[in-house]
């Protein structure tokens, strides 16, 4: 035997990483480099993905608003709506993450918008095999475009916050507020739409309010609001189909909206890629199998946040449901007529839109908080007094003043809870916002699903247990947040404190080593706050 053996190291093993250890691949990242006058092109691209959802969503929220009263016979038009959602649930679970990373968010947006198309044509033959499927393709479509529309304007908001060296947060959530301004603002135009076609027949209730007042009956009155139950009321005056020439007319002006909307998108929307999307070395470029990508909103639902707010996302769809098919057909259509839909409708998206803008640009000044427990308050607030209040045609102001309130509330939901999803999830953006969609959705379809078979006063009980689930989960999330947040400041202010103690020791010349053990336990690092694309952005002055 020649040589020698060196026994000291005879009984080591391989130090294995600590798990969740990555090593850091900053230097081995693609870099975005963009100058400060970028930030003029990213609201010019957050301007048309606004205005393309806002021409898109007058034809499917108009459409959408009048099926529980124009297809009401067997349910047709609740039961299409119920497919919209349940399908929604599904295409939530297995596809945005899935088609997202294959398409890119900007051709995501482009042909899931497209899937609107066959149930605004099918208006014009409303069957169980013709507006159903129609609906399920709606859904399939609607998840990977709401799940894209959030991570771009996330993504941007991002870029968009180094650039002017802003809170990420109150960046997304103002991009998210200007968007809802812009999106709910259809309501204005879909439902004025459809009013104004609608009003000129003598369907419904007549063409005035003088007609409304001759052809409603107090036996009819009896049956709206609260004591609404769809099963009682066959033969009900106000609620007749209307002519199907109008139908026609309304169809072709929505569908002409669904065609332009996909246009607009396709032809001036910048792709994300022009702000790190697929950049290399990045986690959204990392090659993952189909499998991983299906499984990616799976991996999401077990964060503590997400569960968390689950009931108040459940909510959501829950209320927008209620106010789009409950309130229009047991107070609107039951006791005004269905051409008066539209008219109370707007005041809603009105409303909603102002507060929207609204709520994303007073956030910086007053905090969340304040904002959530406003919207928490009015809806508790309007549920309670809806429970007792017998809608009647002789105080229609009553009827839009419900339903511009109804609007500040949904304004407060959607601006803030999207906001939220977006702060604590940053780097899995398409899972968390499937998710957000998914539960949304959920919401829809189980205030759809019971449309048909309980009364109204049972369905608002509903909504004030789930409201109250919703807050519950939220003031948890919120605690644990601020909690997180105060052992950041604190570490940063010890790691400050330390430095400053070094300096002076070497400056004294102590000799004196730094006490190692000394150094502040770092907080517990996540990979929901952290997107590594705050990292690769460069902003050249020049």
């Amino acid at each position: 035997m020649t040589g020698f053996t060196n026994s000291g190291f005879e009984n080591d093993e391989p130090v294995k990483p600590k798990v969740g250890f990555e090593p850091d691949t900053a230097s081995l990242r693609e870099k975005v480099i963009l100058n400060p006058g970028e930030k003029w092109r990213i609201l010019k691209n957050i301007t048309i993905i606004s205005f393309a959802f806002m021409v898109q969503f007058t034809a499917f929220q108009g459409t959408a608003n009048l099926q529980s009263s124009i297809n009401a016979t067997d349910g047709l038009g609740t039961v299409s709506l119920s497919a919209i959602y349940a399908a929604l649930v599904v295409s939530c679970i297995f596809l945005p993450t899935l088609i997202i990373r294959k398409l890119t968010a900007k051709w995501t947006l482009v042909f899931s918008m497209l899937c609107y198309a066959p149930y605004i044509a099918f208006q014009l033959f409303p069957r169980f095999y013709t507006l159903v499927p129609a609906g399920i393709l709606v859904g399939l479509g609607a998840a990977p475009m709401w799940a894209s529309k959030a991570t771009y304007l996330t993504q941007v908001g991002q870029v968009y916050a180094k650039i002017t060296e802003q809170a990420v947060d109150a960046i997304i959530v103002r991009f998210f507020g200007f968007f809802f301004l812009a999106w709910q603002t259809a309501e204005l135009w879909g439902n004025l739409i459809s009013s104004l076609v609608l009003s000129s027949g003598a369907h419904g209730g007549g063409s005035s309010s003088s007609s409304v007042n001759n052809t409603i009956t107090a036996e009819d009155l009896q049956f709206c609001g609260a004591n609404f139950c769809v099963h009682r009321v066959n033969g009900h005056s106000n609620l007749e189909r209307p002519p199907e020439h109008e139908i026609f007319e309304i169809s072709m002006i929505y569908l002409s909206c669904i065609l332009a909307a996909v246009a607009i998108i396709a032809i001036f929307l910048d792709p994300l890629k022009r702000y790190g999307e697929k950049r290399k070395g990045s986690q959204s470029a990392q090659e993952l199998s189909g499998m991983q990508l299906l499984s990616a909103t799976f991996r999401q639902m077990k964060k503590p946040n997400q569960q968390l707010l689950i009931p108040i996302t459940v909510f959501i769809g829950m209320e927008q449901a209620f106010i789009g098919a409950d309130f229009t057909q047991a107070y609107v259509s039951c006791a005004l007529g269905i051409h008066q839909i539209g008219f109370v409708m707007i005041c809603f998206g009105v409303v909603n839109a102002v507060c929207s803008i609204l709520f994303g640009s007073v956030m910086k000044y007053i905090g969340r908080t304040p904002i959530i427990v406003l919207g928490a308050v009015v809806h508790f607030t309007l549920i309670s007094v809806e429970l007792f209040w017998r809608p009647s045609p002789d105080n229609p102001i009553i009827f839009y003043a419900m339903s511009g309130l109804w609007g500040v509330g949904d304004a407060v939901w959607q601006t803030q809870i999207n906001g939220l999803y977006g702060l604590l999830f940053r780097r899995n953006k398409e899972a968390a916002f499937s998710n957000y969609r998914l539960w949304e959705s959920a919401g829809f379809v189980i205030a759809y699903a019971y449309a048909t078979t309980l009364c109204a006063r049972m369905k608002l009980y509903i909504l004030l247990a789930v409201l109250t689930l919703g807050c519950m989960g939220y003031v948890i999330v919120e605690i644990l947040y601020r909690r997180k947040q105060r052992k950041v400041k604190r570490q940063e202010k010890d790691e400050f404190d330390k430095k400053e103690k070094e300096k002076e020791a070497e400056a004294n010349k102590t000799g004196i080593d730094s006490n190692i053990n000394g150094l502040p336990v770092p907080v517990e690092e996540t990979d929901d706050e952290l997107d590594d694309l705050e990292e690769d952005i460069i902003v050249t002055h020049f």
